[in-house]
């Protein structure tokens, strides 16, 4: 058996965004939360840790300011620095969320991973960018990624990730099982009343169409914009697209589900989705 433990923590953002001076305060608190989670899931043994879609701060999508741009860092860099100790002080795989600057004025929601040496095994960059109401302005911030769909091996299993919106788009759920992912990780911000259905639906679906282990973070707490709710229920959902463990809706929360990796050979075995693609009829998918 391929035992794995996997952590997931969602949070809420606490605190005023009334001035950059407060905002760096309350970031710093909530960095701080994360790593005492990443403390606690190393003492109950979790194997890999992510954290949600722009773990460090609130979810400043739903305003429109430059102001956000400060926000933004190379990689490596600050954050990155401290995450690579933090996996590395708790022998943690972990995924953070953060915003990336390549470059002056370009930008990316990307989310980095490290091994339990603390070393960078790479990124991924959001690939699919939503710029609608109420208050999921990214593309004034984000670029579209430019990485494609990775795959990261580790002493664990092969991991992939997509970020949030990326989850109502199937290519791509469908390339990183190409690419060989065995868990996907889905580090998400999403609001009561535009996604609760399809929460629950899409990424188990994604799990039985490709065979793999998805995992699903989504924050709490109500946006300091007062643009919606963040309903929490992080969960696991396995091969067989059924959700192993969910966490609450409204509550800070570690998530830790045990799963097991040869589930995934047995239900390939059954279900041969992957041997009766018809990629040479597929052709159409990719014109624009």
């Amino acid at each position: 058996m391929r035992k794995v433990r996997i952590g997931l923590v969602q949070a809420r953002w606490e605190g005023s965004v009334s001035d950059e001076k407060e905002i760096r305060k309350n970031v710093e608190k909530m960095i701080q939360k994360h790593e005492a989670y990443a403390e606690t899931a190393s003492k109950e043994g979790v194997h890999i840790l992510c954290f949600q879609e722009l773990f460090f701060g609130p979810y400043f999508c739903a305003e429109q300011k430059p102001l956000w741009y400060k926000f933004a860092e190379p990689i490596p860099g600050p954050l990155s620095d401290r995450m690579s100790k933090l996996a590395k002080n708790n022998n943690l795989i972990l995924i953070a969320p953060m915003y990336e600057e390549e470059l002056a004025g370009t930008y990316y929601n990307t989310a980095i991973i490290f091994d339990n040496t603390g070393k960078l095994l790479g990124t991924y960059r959001k690939t699919h960018i939503p710029h609608l109401g109420p208050g999921f302005w990214e593309k004034y911030y984000f670029k579209p990624g430019n990485l494609g769909y990775p795959v990261f091996e580790t002493m664990y299993g092969k991991i992939g990730i997509y970020i949030c919106y990326d989850r109502h788009f199937p290519e791509g759920a469908r390339a990183l099982g190409l690419n060989g992912a065995e868990i996907v990780f889905n580090p998400s911000a999403t609001v009561q009343g535009l996604s609760d259905h399809l929460w629950k639906l899409e990424q188990p679906a994604h799990a039985v169409a490709n065979g793999y282990f998805i995992a699903a973070i989504n924050r709490v707490g109500e946006s300091p914009w007062k643009m919606g709710t963040f309903y929490g229920s992080s969960y696991v959902a396995n091969p067989r697209g059924e959700i192993v463990k969910q966490a609450s809706p409204d509550k800070d929360e570690l998530l830790i589900v045990d799963i097991d990796l040869d589930m995934i050979k047995e239900v390939r075995s059954t279900w041969q989705f992957y041997r009766d693609r018809r990629p040479d009829l597929y052709g159409d998918l990719c014109d624009p």
